[in-house]
């Protein structure tokens, strides 16, 4: 049995106020634009977005491909960081359901993509090439904030080469408490945002796509044709309401969390820890068994999410001050030299 899940933000349930929330949920017909409920929740995100208008989704996959084929037509191009969610992470289906050509472009150590990558993947005006349309950037990256600077070159660089831009901020309100900036000065300086609404925020499903009503209007069509038309969608709309209202200013718990698991972490060199990035943290062992490692903290209720040789700690809203203080206790118990040299033995 799980006790402490740090796979992933996603894993969050809902507290009794937003299940009373949503038990209380006034509905209608989504699909026929009449679940007050709904509306209410796509009109105040767009206004803490600062954009015209809002669009609710089922995934934060589905609202990005949405505004991807929104953006693109059929044999367009968007550039997009190699490392990137909307193209390493999403099944392909920018190229497969869009048919939109992306060209990955190399991601930095700190998130960005160089701006002479930049300027040097858009194409010339010529039939020969795809016709480049937009730059997905993603904020934050990994956990990490791209710096202000860079949003505001990079966007402006886009502009200034006839691209429009789009935000992957399923972490947006992340990157926001963390920078100290507004989540609007944020989006604003994309044309348009999608916003997860059950990461770090704790809704139980759904993301938002913001941006000018006409292309909001456009991806309206399009969601329904990705077969993302729901119907009574106030009860988890009222969910999202309530993630809103009640769960971003404490979003710097977490950071403070990761930070201290950070710590923690550090103590054991073996595990080649890093520094906290918002309400992540990321480990590359050299000489251990991650596997054997997270199999023996999952045995103590203590999970965390490993891909190719790496560990991926994630805090939460289900994440409290105990929980790293019994991932302490059983990092000390693994590595007290019982455990620990068989597994580092099996990985040499």
């Amino acid at each position: 049995m799980i006790v402490d899940d740090f796979r992933s933000d996603t894993v969050t349930r809902p507290d009794e106020g937003m299940r009373a929330a949503m038990a209380a949920a006034e509905v209608g017909d989504a699909v026929y634009d009449d679940c007050p409920t709904t509306k209410r929740l796509e009109s105040m995100t767009a206004e803490r977005l600062g954009k015209e208008s809002a669009l609710f989704f089922p995934t934060g996959t589905q609202a990005n491909l949405a505004g991807l084929m929104a953006h693109c037509g059929r044999g367009e191009e968007y550039l997009v960081g190699q490392m990137a969610h909307t193209y390493r992470l999403e099944g392909g289906g920018a190229a497969v359901l869009g048919s939109i050509q992306p060209q990955p472009l190399p991601n930095e150590a700190d998130g960005t993509i160089a701006l002479d990558a930049i300027a040097n993947a858009i194409k010339p005006n010529d039939f020969h090439f795809a016709m480049t349309r937009l730059l997905a950037l993603e904020n934050t990256f990994n956990g990490q904030v791209l710096p202000d600077s860079y949003l505001e070159a990079a966007t402006g660089l886009a502009r200034a080469r006839g691209l429009s831009t789009h935000l992957d901020g399923a972490r947006l309100m992340n990157a926001a408490a963390a920078s100290n900036r507004d989540a609007a000065w944020i989006a604003g300086q994309f044309d348009t945002v999608s916003l997860c609404l059950s990461k770090g925020l704790g809704a139980p499903v759904g993301s938002i796509l913001v941006g000018p009503k006409d292309f909001i209007e456009k991806a309206r069509r399009i969601r329904k044709m990705l077969g993302g038309g729901m119907r009574q969608t106030g009860v988890i709309a009222a969910a999202a309401i309530y993630a809103l209202e009640h769960n971003v200013t404490r979003l710097s718990e977490d950071h403070r969390r990761a930070a201290k698991l950070a710590e923690v972490l550090a103590r054991f060199p073996e595990l080649g820890t890093g520094p906290s990035r918002t309400n992540m943290v990321f480990m590359s062992p050299k000489t251990l068994d991650t596997a054997a490692f997270a199999a023996f903290l999952r045995e103590r209720g203590i999970a965390v999410s490993g891909r190719y040789g790496t560990l991926r700690w994630v805090t939460h809203l289900d994440v409290d001050d105990d929980a790293v203080a019994r991932v302490a206790e059983a990092c000390e118990r693994f590595f007290d030299g019982k455990q620990a040299p068989a597994a580092m033995k099996a990985q040499a």
